[in-house]
This record gives structure tokens, sequence and C-alpha cells, in this order.
């Protein structure tokens, strides 16, 4: 017989709250208790699901996974295995509460034992280890009592019980099954223990089924951190791909790109210690960490596009090859003219028949002298030209003038009068300080906007959102005269100007750059105490650099011993 509305008479449980509450006063207290218990298990996997989830150190993770299916089934002892990629199962975490044994997760103790191979070296199935066979199959297997199984090897568990006097009876053995099926470890409890008697005794189904549940939990847990975890190094390694590309494009930024990172993270880490009144609101956290350290990798990201020639030029008149060369060959010109005309002048003497022989041995004395200071001024304006080539911190005046005249000189050039020095060189040979031109030198400012532009094309999660402020800032100042942006003191952020002193202090004490040596210690650090006066670094980070010594736990490292010249 059915209702009205096609459902079978009696079968219908739309019940009013009235109702429901005089049907469950029928129900037997011991279904009660029962409800009550199958309630609480199902909030308690609810609640280690959770917290499985947000868990980010893998040994807790799984040390919390073991302790849970312990505590579930009230097991004596436990073993968790982790699959590793040449099929084997790696101890990860054992502990047996009775015998107060804990090895592994987070107990500071290796496991000493070898990995359970899963196939013999024959190639055959390890089905007799009993974690093995669960590993292959993904099957669940419970034991009442080891000693009365047949079909597994127990040898080695016997001789722990003879060794220590324990009695290992009840073993479940529970596959970890990720969401797509594959098996990637496995749990092994040992002596479920009676709750009023503490009698060992077996595994039961209703706590089995629990067991299942957890480790499927469990696996998608461990899986995903697995995921995270790869992504994070495809991620850190890529970023390091970059730096690589810098470095084989050009050998003198590849070290700058590896070694800034080192010390903003020293900064970093004496501002979370520093018990300074200007830094007691501020504490970077793990993951504000990690994006200013994939900051500091990714800082000069935009240099790939920057060319080669400016980025290595290590002499002023470099360009594809250096051009000082092509000068001196120039000079060469000049002395072979002058020999010529010597020779000439020479001959014309000599056959002059009105000059007596003294008058010609004094003129031929005298053209020759002539000629000798001539040559001498050639080769010391090569020397000059070769000198002021290479660049430094400061040129003065009267040795631009110099530049300038050696200019018009005039030499034969296939036929061709011209002027010694062309436009470009005379510009290039004036460069005040260091060896770019104004505009070689935006070319290389630009880097920091092609970089800018580069980040901000990234998907970035929350935690890294601000990697390209961080990395795009670190070459302004305090004063608004940076670049590219012009930020102020009050518009840059603390990472940021971190970045700034590590990337300054970097460039003043490299040891690989075209144009210049490494500088030693005390003039870094006094340069830079300049910078700190002319708001160009920020003071608070820079007297925190000096005070906590970052400088020479940095220097003791990547400096050389002749640069180390304080302490």
């Amino acid at each position: 017989m059915s209702s009205k509305n096609g459902k079978p008479k009696g079968q219908s449980f739309d019940l009013s709250q009235a109702e429901l509450k005089q049907l469950l006063k029928k129900v037997p207290s011991g279904i009660h208790s029962y409800i009550d218990h199958l309630e609480r298990q199902v909030k308690n996997l609810a609640n280690i699901g959770l917290s499985l989830s947000k868990e980010k150190d893998m040994n807790v993770l799984l040390e919390n996974i073991l302790l849970e299916a312990k505590r579930i089934t009230n097991a004596d002892g436990g073993t968790l295995y982790m699959k590793t990629d040449d099929d084997r199962l790696r101890f990860e975490i054992m502990m047996t509460d009775s015998l107060n044994f804990h090895m592994g997760g987070t107990s500071g103790q290796d496991i000493p034992f070898y990995p359970v191979k899963l196939y013999d070296d024959d190639g055959k199935p390890n089905k007799n280890m009993i974690s093995a066979y669960v590993g292959l199959t993904g099957e669940t297997v419970n034991i009442p009592d080891a000693y009365k199984a047949d079909g597994f090897d127990f040898s080695g568990t016997k001789a722990f019980d003879k060794k220590t006097g324990y009695r290992s009876q009840s073993f479940l053995t529970v596959p970890l099954k990720n969401h797509e099926d594959e098996i990637i470890g496995v749990v092994q409890l040992l002596n479920a223990k009676d709750r009023k008697t503490g009698e060992s005794i077996p595994f039961s189904t209703e706590v089995q089924d629990i067991v299942e549940a957890l480790s499927s939990q469990a696996a998608v847990a461990i899986t995903n951190k697995n995921l995270i975890r790869d992504l994070e190094i495809l991620f850190e390694s890529f970023i390091k791909l970059i730096a690589s590309a810098i470095d084989a494009k050009s050998t003198y930024t590849g070290g700058h790109c590896s070694r800034v990172p080192v010390i903003t993270m020293m900064l970093a880490d004496a501002v979370n210690e520093s018990d300074n009144e200007h830094y007691k609101d501020i504490h970077f956290t793990e993951k504000q960490m990690y994006e200013l350290k994939i900051a500091a990798w990714l800082h000069d990201c935009g240099k790939v596009v920057t060319p080669e020639y400016v980025v290595d030029k290590a002499t002023k008149l470099e360009t594809i090859f250096d051009r000082v060369h092509m000068v001196a060959n120039r000079f060469e010109v000049l002395k072979r003219d002058q020999e010529i005309k010597c020779l000439k002048q020479q001959l014309k003497v000599e056959k002059n028949t009105s000059l007596s022989e003294l008058e010609v041995k004094n003129a031929l004395k005298e053209i020759r002298k002539k000629y000798k200071e001539k040559i001498k001024q050639l080769d010391n304006d090569l020397d000059f030209v070769k000198t002021t080539n290479v660049g430094g911190e400061f040129m003065s005046g009267d040795k631009k003038d110099r530049v300038y005249k050696i200019a018009q000189y005039r030499w034969n050039d296939n036929g061709e009068i011209k002027n010694f020095l062309s436009d470009d060189e005379v510009k290039n040979l004036c460069i005040a300080k260091g060896t770019l031109t104004p505009e070689e030198r935006k070319i290389i400012n630009d880097h920091i906007v092609y970089t800018i532009d580069m980040l901000n094309q990234l998907p970035y999660p929350n935690h890294l959102k601000n990697i390209p402020e961080f990395a795009g800032g670190h070459h302004e100042k305090l004063d608004g005269t940076g670049y590219p942006m012009g930020l102020t003191i009050d518009e840059m952020s603390i990472q940021a100007k971190a970045m700034a002193i590590a990337d300054v202090f970097e460039a003043l004490t490299a040891r690989d750059r075209p144009y210049k040596d490494g500088k030693a210690l005390s003039v870094a650090m006094r340069i830079m105490g300049f910078m700190k006066n002319d708001a160009h670094v920020d003071p608070f980070l820079f007297e925190l650099f000096v005070q906590e010594k970052i400088y020479l736990k940095y220097a003791e490292e990547y400096l050389t011993p002749e640069q180390l010249d304080m302490d």
C-alpha cells in the first residue's frame, strides 16, 4: 500500500522534534551510548582532518597521524612507513608506550633499520612481510594474534619479543592511499588494549573502519603537503635558474644575485631578534621571511634583458671589444709618421752641401732629440689613455683637458686625415666615475624597471604578493632621489630598505666586477656611513647592520683575507 505522494506507507521520516524525542526515549540506553560514541569518533575525525590540513611540519604531521590512530584503537604501539621512489617502505616513526620506546618523528632519534623492500632481489613481490604486503596490495590486514597467524613472516617480531620480554599479539596494518588511489605509505598498529583491563585484544572491525578513514584523510594531507613542498622547490629552482641565466650571460652579476639574499636574510633575522625600541612592533613571520628571500633572489631578474656589452663594460672604451687597442694602433701610426719625418729631415740635412760637417752633426742631433721627445710624449699619452680607460671613482678636470688635447692630434687613416679621437671616444674617456656613460647607466638602471614589469606579471599567492614591491625598491633612496619611482622613507617598506643595504654592501665588496677590485671592509663601511648620512640608506637598519656585525659575519665567509681589515 502506498501513500498519496507515492511513497510506501510507514517509510516517511518527516518527524517533528517532539515526535523524534518521543521515539528516542524508546531506544535502549546501550544504543544511546553507542550513538554517542560514534558521534565522538566522527567529530574526532573531523578535528584531526582539520588539524592535518593545517600542520606544516612533516615530522609533526606524520606523528600526529600515528598518535591519532593509536588513540582511536587504544594501541600500545605503532609504526608509520612512507613509500620511497625505489619501491621501499622507509621507517618514519616507531613507538611503543609500555616500553617507553619512541624513534623518528619529533623524537630526534634516528631509526637504524633498513627500509622494507616491496620487491625481492629477483623482482618478485615481497608478500611475506605484512607491511610490504599492504604496501603492495592496498589491502588492510587485521591479525588477532601474530603467534597463531599463517602466511606472514613474524620471525623478526618473535626475536624482538624474546629479547625484550614483550608479547606482540594483535596487528592492524592499514595502507595510506591518497585521492588518486596511490599507496604512499603504511600504518601498522600493535596490541590493542582493553580500556578496562589493559589486556591485549584483537583490533575490532569498528576501529579498523575508523583507522581506514583516518588513513585516507592522512594520505590526502601528506600528498598535499608533498605537492606544496614540490611546488616550492620547483619555484625556488626556477628563481635560481634565472640567476644562473644572468650568471651565464655575465659572470659579473651572477654572484651578486646569489649573495644579496644572504645579506638580506641576515639583516631580517637581526630585526626579528632585536630588542631595539625601533623594532619592537616588527617581527617577520615564517611566510614573510620566505617572501623576502624570494624577492631577494629575484631583485635583479630584469638584467636578463640588459645588453652584455653594457653589463660587462670593464673599461670606458669597451663596446663589443675594448677600443683602446684601436687607439694604441693610431699612436703607432703617429710614431711611424714621426719616424718618417725624422728620417726625411736627416736626409735633407745630409744632402745640404752648404752646411759644414759640424753644422750637419749638430742639426742631426737636434732632429733626433726632437724625435725622441715626441715619441716619449706619444708613449706617455698612450699610457695616460690606457690608465684613463680603466675608470675609477673620480676624474679631475685637468685629465679631461688632456683627453681633449689628445683628441685634436691629426692622423692619416688610409689617406683621410682625421682627429685622433672620435667624439664618442672622447665622451667615454671623460666619464667622471666608473666606465659607463649616462646613456649606458640608464640602460643599467632600467633593469629595475624590467624587474618590476616582469614580477608584476606573475600570479602570486597571497603570502608572496609583495615580491614586486620588495624586489623593485632596492634602488630607492630615503630622500626620494632613487629610482625608478623616487620613493621617500615613508613610502618604502622595511624589506625594500633591507635589500637596498644588502645590494650596496655586496656591490662595494664584490671581487668579481670587471671595472674594480672589491673594496676593503673598512672602506666599504665608511662609504655606507656616508650614504646613511646622505639619507640614501635607512639609518636604523644600518645601525643594526653595524651593531650586530652582520658586515663581519658576511665578510668572513665571502671576502678575501686581504679585505678583512676591521672587526
